[in-house]
C-alpha cells in the first residue's frame, strides 16, 4: 500500500511538472514576416512551427491563407490591421466591423486568434494625424469585436518602439514622451478597461549598436558583466532586455496603470550584416536569441515583475530578403526557407534545452568603425528597417552632386511594387514628412506605389544627409540631376 501511494504521488509531482513545462512554453512567439519573395508555403510553416516549443505567431497583416493553416495547430495568432486602415477605422465603424467580419469572424476559433494590433510604431511615427486616431480605431475594432460575440476572448491593442520613452536610464526612471500626452493617457485608459496589453519593441543590438564597448555587449547578451546599477531601487540589472522592460513598466507605473501587461511584440539580432555594421555575427545572434530563451524558460522575471516571463515574439521566423536598409535588415530569421535552422537556439521539440552559448564577446570590436554612419536617428524595429540604407558596394562609382546643380534619389527602373511599396513603408515609418504623399497632399496625385515611392526614397536622402549610402534602398535607388518635381509637387534637392 505504502509503495502504491509513493507510485500515485510521484506520477502527479511528474503531472504537474509536465503541465507547468508545456505552460511555460505559451510566453515564446515569433513574428512571421512577408516582405520577401521566396518563403515557404503556409501549410510547410504550420508544420514547422509545431515542431518547436514556439506556440504564438505574430503576423503584420491577416494573411488568410497564414491564419487557415494555422487552424486546428492551437497556436496562438497576432494579426495586424495596417496603418493605412487607421484612419478608416477610425471614422467609420462599418469598416472596423466589415475588418473584423473578413479578417477574425470566418477562422476564429479554429485559427486560435488572440490578439489584433492596429497600427505598428504608431506614436512614433510622426504623423500626427495618424495618432490622434489611433484610439478611436482601435476602439472601433474593439466595438466590432464586441458585436461579432468575441470581445473579452481577443484582445485589441498597439505595438510601440521604445521611443516612446523620454527617458529609460536607469529603468526606475522610465517615463513616456509627455509629447504624446492626452494619447497615451487614452490608450492606457483603453488597455486598462479592456485587459488588452501595452506591446513594445526593446532591441538590445540597436543599443549595443550606439554603444560597442565588449561590456556594453556581454551587457546585451546576457553573459558575464558588472551590470548596471539603479540607485533608486537598488537593483543592479546584469542584462539589457530587463532592464529595457523594466524602464517600460515604470513608464506605465508613473501614469498609474500597475496592472497593465507588457508584451514584447519583437526583439532579436541579426546574424549578418554589411562590412560596416558592428554587431552582427551568428554568435552573437546565437548567444543573444538563446540566452534570452533560457532566461524566458527560468520564470525569473524581471527585478520589476518577478516570477513570471513577460510573453516574448522573436524576431523573426525568416530573413525577409526584399528588406531595404542595411544588410542585417534581411539577416534576423531563425529559420531558413528550407525550413532548416539558421542556427540552434534550442526551439526543436526535440533540444531538451538551450545550447550552451559564448562567455565572451565574439563581434569585433573596432572603436572608430561607425555603428550607423549617417543613419536618421529614429528607433526603430526591423519589421520597418530600423538603419539608413547600406553603403554602396563602390562609392566611389555614385553620381557626385554637381556644383550649384540639384541631385534627386530616385528608383531605379524595373524595381518591383512590392520592393518600392517596402520602401514607402520604411521611410514614412520613420518620421520623415510624408504628408505630401497623403491624400490631400500636393504629390498624392498620381496615386501610384511609383510616383509616391520616388518622394518618399527623396526624402530620405536630403534629410538624413547628401551621402550616395542614403540613396542605395537595397540597390533600388540611383542619383538622378533631373528634377522630378511637376505642377505643385516639389521635391527637395540636395547641392553643393
Amino acid at each position: 500500500m505504502a509503495i502504491m501511494l509513493l507510485r500515485i504521488v510521484a506520477f502527479f509531482i511528474m503531472a504537474v511538472n509536465l503541465s507547468f513545462n508545456a505552460d511555460c512554453q505559451s510566453f515564446i512567439g515569433v513574428n512571421y514576416g512577408q516582405v520577401a519573395d521566396n518563403l515557404p508555403p503556409p501549410s510547410a510553416t504550420a508544420k514547422l512551427l509545431q515542431s518547436t516549443s514556439i506556440q504564438k505567431v505574430r503576423l503584420y497583416g491577416s494573411d488568410p491563407a497564414i491564419i487557415k493553416a494555422l487552424a486546428n495547430t492551437g497556436i496562438g495568432i497576432v494579426i495586424g490591421a495596417a496603418n493605412g486602415d487607421i484612419p478608416a477605422l477610425a471614422s467609420d465603424p462599418n469598416f472596423a466591423s466589415n475588418w473584423v467580419n473578413t479578417n477574425v469572424v470566418p477562422f476564429y476559433p479554429a485559427s486560435n486568434i488572440i490578439l489584433i494590433t492596429v497600427g505598428n510604431e504608431v506614436m512614433t511615427s510622426g504623423d500626427q494625424g495618424l495618432v490622434s486616431q489611433l484610439v478611436p480605431a482601435m476602439q472601433n475594432v474593439q466595438n466590432a469585436l464586441n458585436s461579432a460575440s468575441l470581445g473579452g476572448k481577443i484582445k485589441v491593442s498597439t505595438v510601440h518602439s521604445m521611443a516612446v520613452l523620454k527617458q529609460s536610464e536607469p529603468p526606475s526612471s522610465g517615463s513616456f514622451d509627455p509629447s504624446f500626452g492626452d494619447v497615451m493617457k487614452g490608450l492606457l485608459g483603453f488597455s486598462n478597461a479592456t485587459g488588452s496589453p501595452f506591446a513594445i519593441n526593446p532591441y538590445p543590438y540597436f543599443a549595443y549598436r550606439s554603444d560597442t564597448r565588449p561590456e556594453t555587449l556581454a551587457f546585451c547578451l546576457f553573459q558575464p558583466n558588472q551590470g548596471r546599477f539603479d540607485p533608486n531601487t537598488n537593483i543592479n540589472y546584469m542584462n539589457m532586455f530587463d532592464a529595457q522592460v523594466d524602464a517600460i513598466k515604470s513608464a506605465l507605473n508613473s501614469m498609474g496603470y500597475k496592472n497593465v501587461e507588457i508584451v514584447v511584440a519583437e526583439t532579436g539580432w541579426p546574424y549578418k550584416g554589411d562590412d560596416n555594421e558592428v554587431g552582427p555575427s551568428v554568435e552573437n545572434a546565437k548567444a543573444y536569441n538563446g540566452n534570452l530563451i533560457a532566461h524566458l524558460r527560468s520564470m525569473v522575471g524581471t527585478p520589476l515583475m518577478p516570477g513570471k516571463s513577460v510573453d516574448t515574439y522573436l524576431f523573426a521566423l525568416y530573413d525577409e530578403n526584399l528588406k531595404p536598409g542595411p544588410g542585417s535588415e534581411r539577416a534576423f530569421g531563425l529559420f531558413k526557407p528550407d525550413l532548416t535552422m539558421t542556427y540552434d537556439v534550442g526551439l526543436s521539440k526535440t533540444t531538451s534545452q538551450t545550447p550552451n552559448t559564448p562567455n565572451v564577446p565574439t563581434a569585433p570590436i573596432t572603436p572608430n568603425v561607425p555603428t550607423a554612419p549617417n543613419t536618421p536617428k529614429v528607433p526603430t524595429a526591423p519589421n520597418t528597417p530600423s538603419a539608413g540604407p547600406k553603403t554602396p558596394a563602390n562609392p566611389s562609382a555614385a553620381p557626385r552632386q554637381k556644383k550649384g546643380g540639384g541631385v534627386w534619389c530616385m528608383p531605379k527602373a524595373g524595381v518591383s511594387v512590392t520592393q518600392l511599396q517596402a520602401n514607402i513603408d520604411y521611410v514614412c515609418g520613420h518620421g520623415f514628412d510624408c504628408s505630401p504623399i497623403q491624400p490631400g497632399g500636393a504629390c498624392f496625385e498620381p496615386n501610384t506605389v511609383a510616383s509616391h515611392a520616388a518622394y518618399a526614397m527623396n526624402i530620405l536622402y536630403q534629410t538624413a544627409g547628401h551621402d550616395a549610402q542614403n540613396c542605395d534602398f537595397a540597390q533600388t535607388a540611383t542619383l538622378s540631376s533631373n528634377n522630378p518635381s511637376y505642377d505643385g509637387c516639389n521635391y527637395p534637392s540636395g547641392s553643393t
